[in-house]
């Protein structure tokens, strides 16, 4: 066998490696350039966006600077101030002392005799001014309730409407009235009057009294008018009025 006919049934591939390198240099010349341009677009990109979250957390980190110290300030201002009202007195205490000065309570005398006996020696003051004052309040009582029995008191009236009702439009109206003003109490004082028509041809007796409410009342007065019953049908109280 000839040496081109073992080299064709060779198996090995003694310069793969330069074929391969030469392959590889190949593809980087071709492509090298464009892929280097991407690379840097890919981290200049990113380097500016970190560039811009650098600038804003420095900006947002002097603003928390400037927030403390406005803080801080403040807390110093409070400081100072709590201090001096600590130390100054309070306003109201001290107007309190200006408007109201402290007088001394007034010393009961101390009465001592020449005597070498502890009995004459009155450390307490003595009874006898309770007693005069005790008096003094007694008889201004009894003066104020004597002036108070002279004053008259007040009496309560009341001023009271009646309807008298007949039993029919034959009723003598006249005896009627003249009966109701028959009936005589302490308290009771009649007044004006007149006819008032209800229908039919019927007419009521319309009359108006003043009496003193401890004395007389709507129950007692409706009682002694309709005692006459031959000309009163009913009483009815229309209107009432203290005075």
């Amino acid at each position: 066998m000839s040496g081109l006919q073992c080299l064709a049934t060779e198996n090995i591939w003694f310069d793969k490696h330069n074929y391969d390198e030469a392959e590889k240099r190949f593809y980087e010349g071709a492509n090298g350039p464009a892929t280097h341009q991407q690379q840097s677009s890919s981290h200049g990109g990113g380097d500016q966006e970190l560039v811009s979250r650098m600038k804003s957390l420095e900006l947002e980190n002097q603003t928390l600077h400037k927030v403390v110290k406005e803080m801080r300030a403040a807390v110093q201002k409070l400081e100072s101030r709590v201090a001096v009202l600590e130390k100054s007195p309070a306003p109201a205490a001290v107007h309190c002392a200006k408007a109201a000065p402290v007088q001394a309570a007034p010393v009961k005398q101390v009465k001592v005799t020449n005597d070498a006996d502890d009995d004459d020696i009155d450390l307490f003051g003595s009874d006898e001014e309770d007693e005069e004052a005790e008096r003094l309040k007694q008889e201004r009582l009894e003066a104020y309730a004597a002036k108070k029995a002279k004053k008259p008191a007040v009496i309560a009236k009341s001023s009271i409407l009646l309807d008298v009702k007949p039993w029919d439009d034959e009723t003598d109206m006249a005896k009627l009235e003249e009966c109701v003003r028959s009936v005589h109490m302490d308290g009771l004082l009649w007044g004006a009057s007149k006819l008032v028509p209800v229908g039919y041809g019927i007419k009521k007796l319309q009359i108006n009294c003043v009496v003193e409410d401890d004395k007389v009342g709507t129950d007692i007065l409706e009682e002694e008018i309709t005692k006459f019953e031959d000309y009163v049908q009913s009483v009815d109280v229309a209107a009432f009025n203290k005075i």
